[in-house]
């Protein structure tokens, strides 16, 4: 296939023609907003919209690089919060929530760019974590952790690892099992997780619905988890 820095017009309005269809054929008209979609001249794809749920973003995203070919996506797709809040509001509730987990006990977790430690910016509801934190665990636990506010449009983790650590399965299995550990609606030995590439499956049997979604939610939110295979056994 024609890469799309080089294609004609034509081929690509074909190609944002066929993204939209695919688009259009495996997310709910409820779960998606979009509001553009278009490449730029050096034929990356921009994604402008809004989500329902992080979940709809993600899958948005992988379809939409899928069908399009591009070379690289410009992400401008944010989740619709499930609260209005101001951008002080979300700021201060990430802070709390970082600073109440005692995973983060030994960083400073402070409003903007830190001198040391982790740092929280909000602009129109998307969070930006900045600093440096000792491990890819804590990196993927702090941006699932500011996914759990409710007015939280998107997250831009900017967390540098150091040292730096090599990512793979493993790390990311530990992030999820992280980010289930001390659930209200269950526990990490109700709770199964495997790991497949980008794919993430829970297993196990937790007591209600609601507790299977939250899991199935919160595996979601762990940075680099493009696909969720959700197995959990629930009443």
């Amino acid at each position: 296939m024609t890469s799309t820095e080089t294609a004609s017009p034509p081929e690509l309005a074909r190609r944002i023609e066929i993204t939209r269809a695919t688009l259009r054929r495996a997310v709910p008209p409820a779960d998606l907003r979009l509001d553009r979609l278009a490449f730029e001249p050096d034929g990356v794809l921009v994604v402008e919209g809004e989500a329902r749920t992080v979940a709809a973003k993600k899958k948005t995203l992988r379809l939409a690089a899928i069908a399009s070919n591009a070379p690289g996506l410009i992400d401008r797709l944010h989740v619709r919060p499930a609260l209005p809040m101001s951008d002080d509001e979300i700021r201060d509730r990430v802070l709390e929530l970082l600073r109440l987990d005692p995973r983060f006990s030994d960083l400073a977790v402070v409003p903007g760019a830190p001198d040391a430690g982790l740092g929280v910016a909000v602009q129109d509801g998307v969070v930006t974590l900045d600093g440096a934190v000792p491990s890819l665990v804590r990196k993927r636990l702090a941006g699932a952790i500011a996914w759990r506010v409710a007015g939280v449009r998107d997250v831009v983790d900017g967390l540098a690892v150091e040292p730096p650590e090599e990512d793979g399965p493993d790390e990311l299995e530990e992030a999820v099992r992280a980010a289930l550990d001390g659930h209200p609606l269950f526990d990490d030995t109700q709770v199964k997780v495997g790991v497949f590439g980008d794919a993430v499956r829970l297993t196990g049997k937790v007591r209600s619905k609601d507790a299977r979604d939250a899991a199935e939610e919160e595996a979601w939110r762990i940075l680099g988890v493009d696909d969720v295979i959700n197995e959990i056994e629930a009443p």
